[in-house]
């Protein structure tokens, strides 16, 4: 599909859902209602002379749900475009934050410091805790995956596995010993995914990173797809592979330590949506990564419709929704890769 006609779509699809978002939810409010809020807000009564609406509307659309909505669309698309850059670096189409532990990190790391009460300098703190976490888990499980100089399938996910697991039991520990049982259910909660903490300050830190991320990763485009070629052809062509390699790294670092930070852990997301990008555009980085952005936002905006709405008025972690949609899919590409290796 050509990319200006993929984006194009896709934002259009993305306008639509984050529409049917605002809209939708254990009180409802018309789309008419909703426009003329959103209207008011940004253009005040020159935009919208006779606001009508109570001022209840008002806080739900303007100040709980769009806000939600971005951070949604910021996460999704934050995972995404890490997810592609890892399977890039890696050469694993298997690869994602979710799976080799790279999520699992940024929570420990996020978890050590609510859990004592390291919040010092408040969301920043919680960034950089995730970010180290997150990093340093990365390369715990690039350590274990290298064998004999290269990076192998098999290795890398039972590596991501284990390490994932052990930081999992280790997240767990820190929330069963909390001392407030509040603090507890919140981190709890933190640890399976959602966007209930959405405020207009939350969106700065993931909007700036994001940004900054795709402006960096879209001008080394044709370096990451120079190693999808391969690292001896790669390093023919000029790149320092090691170096750009580790590079790559910190920024996949810094963008899921961000979301984890802001969300918490949402698995899949990183995985599976980063083959719907190269199925939609191809397998190139320069048109691959604007598109990641769109296919991301709008998986996320959806799946936490869904966490919202499908047991009114409860509400679920939309990790949990993206699960039972990526769990499904992992287990459809393995199946694939192990149809396509026992017909060589």
């Amino acid at each position: 599909m050509p990319t200006a006609t993929a984006v194009a779509v896709l934002a259009v699809l993305l306008v639509l859902a984050a529409g049917l978002a605002l809209t939708t939810g254990s009180v409802h409010v018309p789309w008419s209602v909703t426009w003329r809020i959103l209207a008011h807000r940004v253009g005040g009564t020159a935009w919208v002379p006779d606001p009508d609406w109570s001022r209840a509307d008002d806080l739900i659309i303007a100040d709980t749900r769009l806000p939600r909505v971005l951070l949604a669309g910021l996460v999704g698309a934050a995972l995404t475009v890490a997810g592609m850059v890892l399977q890039a670096v890696v050469r694993n189409p298997l690869a994602g934050p979710g799976v080799i532990g790279v999520s699992a990190g940024a929570a420990t790391g996020a978890v050590v410091v609510m859990r004592f009460g390291l919040l010092g300098a408040g969301a920043l703190t919680l960034n950089v805790a995730a970010f180290a976490g997150a990093l340093l888990t990365l390369a715990v499980v690039l350590v274990i995956a290298r064998s004999g100089g290269r990076i192998t399938v098999l290795r890398l996910i039972l590596g991501g596995v284990a390490v994932g697991s052990v930081l999992s039991a280790l997240t767990s520990l820190l929330v069963l010993t909390a001392p407030s049982p509040t603090l507890a259910s919140q981190v709890l909660f933190w640890t399976l995914g959602g966007f209930g903490a959405a405020r207009w300050d939350v969106l700065v830190v993931p909007a700036v990173v994001l940004g900054a991320g795709v402006v960096v990763l879209v001008s080394r485009a044709r370096d990451l797809d120079l190693l999808l070629a391969g690292d001896e052809s790669a390093g023919a062509l000029g790149l320092d592979v090691h170096r750009f390699r580790q590079a790559m790294f910190v920024v996949v670092a810094v963008l899921v330590g961000v979301t984890v930070a802001v969300s918490g852990v949402i698995g899949f997301v990183g995985l599976m949506l980063p083959h719907v990008v190269r199925f939609l555009v191809g397998s190139g980085h320069r048109r691959g990564l604007p598109v990641a952005v769109l296919v991301g936002a709008l998986f996320t905006v959806l799946a936490d419709l869904v966490a919202r709405t499908v047991v009114i008025p409860e509400e679920l972690p939309v990790g949990i929704v993206t699960a039972l949609v990526g769990g499904p899919f992992f287990v459809w590409l393995l199946r694939r890769d192990g149809r396509r290796e026992g017909a060589r």
